[in-house]
C-alpha cells in the first residue's frame, strides 16, 4: 500500500541486512514515524506496546524477533528464551504462536551456526506468505461485494461497516477485512466505509480512517454506539471485520465491540462477514469460550491522546480520579451470528464443517482436540486412556 504516494509494507528488513524497521502505529494518524528494531527486547517491547498490532503483523514481527535473537546468540537456550518472551507479549492473537512455532520448527533441526541465515530467510517468507494470503482474501471478498453491488442501482455507493483496524496496518500488506474494500475501490466500484472509532485505543478513528484516506477510499468515522442506529436505518449493506483468533467451530475473537455489531447486524438482516487468514484459526480450541481475553491497562480507558491546537500531541484524563476501570481488549462473537468467513481459500460457513471444507488437512487436528475434550469431561475414560499407554 502507499503512504503519501510511496509504497510501504508495515515491516521490512533494514538496509544493514540485520535490523528490522516498522511503522510506529502509536504515532498515527498525526505523525508517520518508522522505528528500527535491533534486539529481541526491541521486538518484545514493540509488540507489547502496540507499536505493531493486528494478529498477522504481530506474527510477522515475532518471526523477525526470533531472527534478531539468533543474530546475537543462535544457541538452543536463546531459541527457547526468545520463543517464550515473544509468546508472552500478547496472549490473544494466535498468529503469534503460529509464527513462533514455524520459526522454531525451521531452526531447531539445524546447527546453531546456520540459524541466523535460516531465521531471516524464514521470517521473510512468513511476511511474503502473509501478503499473498491477504491478496487472496481480497479477491474472494471482492466477489461478495460484487454480489451486493448487483442488487443496487448503478453508481449507488456500497456501504461497508468495519470495526477496529483490519487493514494493511494490521498485516504486512493489503489487510484482511479491508482487502476486499481496496480491491473493490481499485476496480472502480463506488465504495463507502463506516469506520467506528473503536474505543478505547481508537484504532478505527486513528488507523483505519488514516489508511483509507491514504488510498482515496470514501469513509465516515462514527462513535461505536452509532453502529446499531446505522444498521437499523438501512445505511449499511454489509459488515466486514477481522479476527485475532478463530476457534475450530467458527467462533470469532476480535477487538472489543465486535460482538455488539454482530448482534445488531443479525437483528437487522445485514450480512456479517469475518475476513481471516488460515494462521488465525486455532484448531486446538473447540469453541470461543476457551480463547484467552487480554485485559489491558486501565489507562487506555481513563486517558486519551490527541493533537492539540499547537499541533502537538497531548494526553488528557477522562475519568474521575480513583474510578475503577476495566479494559478487556477483545470479545467473542458466536458462529451463529456470522454470515460467513472470508479466507485465502474461499468463503465458507462459520462452522466446523465449513472450515474443514476449506482446510481438509486439519481434520486430524480437529478430531484430536475433540478426543482431548471428551477425555477431560469423562474421568473414567481418562483413566482408561492413561492405562493404555
Amino acid at each position: 500500500m502507499k503512504v503519501n504516494g510511496i509504497p510501504y509494507r508495515t515491516i521490512w528488513l533494514a538496509a544493514d541486512g540485520c535490523s528490522v524497521e516498522v511503522i510506529d502505529q502509536t504515532a498515527l494518524p498525526h505523525r508517520f514515524v518508522t522505528i528500527q528494531l535491533q534486539t529481541l527486547d526491541d521486538a518484545v517491547r514493540t509488540i507489547k506496546t502496540m507499536i505493531v498490532r493486528g494478529a498477522p503483523l504481530i506474527g510477522a514481527a515475532a518471526s523477525y524477533g526470533m531472527a534478531l535473537a539468533m543474530a546475537t546468540d543462535p544457541s538452543d537456550s536463546m531459541l527457547e528464551e526468545a520463543h517464550g518472551c515473544l509468546l508472552a507479549a500478547r496472549p490473544t492473537a494466535v498468529n503469534l504462536r503460529w509464527a513462533l512455532d514455524e520459526m522454531a520448527a525451521a531452526l531447531q533441526p539445524i546447527a546453531p551456526a546456520q540459524r541466523k541465515y535460516a531465521a531471516y530467510e524464514r521470517a521473510a517468507a512468513i511476511c511474503d506468505e502473509d501478503v499473498a494470503i491477504n491478496r487472496a482474501i481480497g479477491e474472494h471478498g471482492l466477489a461478495l461485494i460484487r454480489e451486493i453491488a448487483a442488487k443496487k442501482t448503478p453508481d449507488t455507493p456500497i456501504n461497508i461497516m468495519t470495526h477496529c483496524n483490519a487493514g494493511w496496518l494490521a498485516t504486512v500488506d493489503w489487510g484482511t477485512a479491508l482487502a476486499p474494500v481496496y480491491f473493490a475501490h481499485d476496480a472502480g466500484m463506488p465504495i463507502h466505509v463506516w469506520v467506528s472509532e473503536t474505543r478505547p485505543r481508537n484504532q478505527g478513528a486513528s488507523l483505519t480512517a488514516w489508511e483509507l484516506g491514504q488510498h482515496g477510499v470514501a469513509h465516515t468515522v462514527t462513535v461505536d454506539n452509532a453502529a446499531g442506529h446505522l444498521l437499523r436505518n438501512g445505511d449499511v449493506d454489509v459488515v466486514i471485520v477481522g479476527s485475532d483468533r478463530t476457534a475450530a467451530n467458527g467462533d470469532v475473537c476480535n477487538k472489543i465491540g465486535t460482538y455488539m455489531k454482530a448482534l445488531a447486524a443479525k437483528d437487522n438482516d445485514v450480512p456479517f462477514y469475518v475476513a481471516l487468514p488460515g494462521p488465525t484459526i486455532d484448531w486446538t480450541l473447540t469453541d470461543g469460550k476457551k480463547i484467552p481475553i487480554e485485559e489491558r491497562s486501565g489507562i487506555e480507558v481513563s486517558h486519551i491522546a490527541g493533537q492539540n491546537k499547537h499541533h502537538g500531541v497531548s494526553t488528557v484524563m477522562l475519568t474521575p480520579q480513583g474510578s475503577a476501570v476495566a479494559n478487556p481488549g477483545f470479545d467473542v462473537t458466536p458462529a451463529r451470528l456470522v454470515t460467513g468467513l472470508i479466507t485465502e481459500r474461499g468463503v465458507c460457513a462459520s462452522s466446523k464443517e465449513g472450515l474443514l471444507g476449506l482446510y481438509p488437512e486439519r481434520v486430524a487436528v480437529a478430531v484430536s482436540a475433540k478426543q482431548a475434550l471428551l477425555s477431560l469431561q469423562n474421568p473414567t475414560r481418562r483413566r482408561r486412556t492413561k492405562g493404555l499407554g
